[in-house]
């Protein structure tokens, strides 16, 4: 690896106890550790609380689905879209207020065999490349949904289905790129896309394209229209 991100300690609950705004820039560079599988997160997208951010899950209130995202700060929200997708995200601000960052792409670092045979007909390159695709490469699914990233353990220490976000390297700011979030179709002109300025992995811009669809859209935006 070369980057010495595995042996960086854990981040604090208070890394994330921050509105995500503030907390998705600085998780670049930062490692999410799912059993065998790390990646260095390389593109983020931030989604604000109840009735501030339309393309939020919890604009509209807490319900059964997005009711992780107003637990305490530091946990997975995973969700189902498209009938066949997971996201993954991380839970921001303290517990009642329901915002999250969305982890859209990131460079495998540790568990590439692990990776590769979950996307067997990827390039490394693009093995968590985008919000799905890193779902995959993790090998997070809905029953991860709520699990805690914070753990005050030794990496020795980490149950295989443990997940937990690491130091890693963050980035210089002057790397650090911003624009509107990918495939939104209200607060689109939002800048709470972060990424790493030509880092291969990570995903190409997709402006919203209206659609037929009973459910929401691969981003922790896109609230259901029913």
């Amino acid at each position: 690896m070369g980057r010495g991100e595995l042996s960086s300690a854990a981040l604090p609950r208070s890394f994330f106890d921050r509105p995500s705004h503030e907390v998705a820039p600085d998780l670049l560079g930062r490692v999410l550790v799912h059993g065998s599988v790390a990646v260095r997160l390389t593109e983020v997208e931030a989604y604000g609380g109840p009735g501030e951010d339309p393309a939020a899950h919890t604009y509209r209130g807490r319900t059964p689905r997005n009711a992780v995202m107003f637990g305490p700060p530091g946990h997975l929200y995973v969700y189902f879209t498209y009938g066949m997708h997971f996201c993954a995200n991380l839970v921001c601000l303290s517990e009642g207020f329901g915002s999250a960052v969305l982890l859209r792409a990131g460079e495998v670092v540790a568990g590439l065999d692990e990776a590769r045979s979950r996307r067997s007909k990827a390039k490394d390159r693009d093995l968590a490349r985008g919000p799905a695709r890193l779902t995959v490469a993790l090998g997070l699914l809905r029953e991860h949904n709520g699990l805690d990233a914070v753990r005050e353990v030794s990496p020795a220490g980490w149950p295989r289905q443990s997940a937990t976000m690491l130091e890693g390297r963050p980035v210089l700011p002057e790397v650090i790129r911003s624009g509107p979030r990918t495939g939104v179709s209200t607060a689109k002109e939002t800048p709470w896309r972060f990424w790493i300025d030509g880092d291969p992995s990570v995903s190409p811009y997709r402006a919203h394209v209206p659609r037929r669809r009973s459910v929401a859209a691969t981003s922790v935006g896109e609230v259901p229209s029913s």
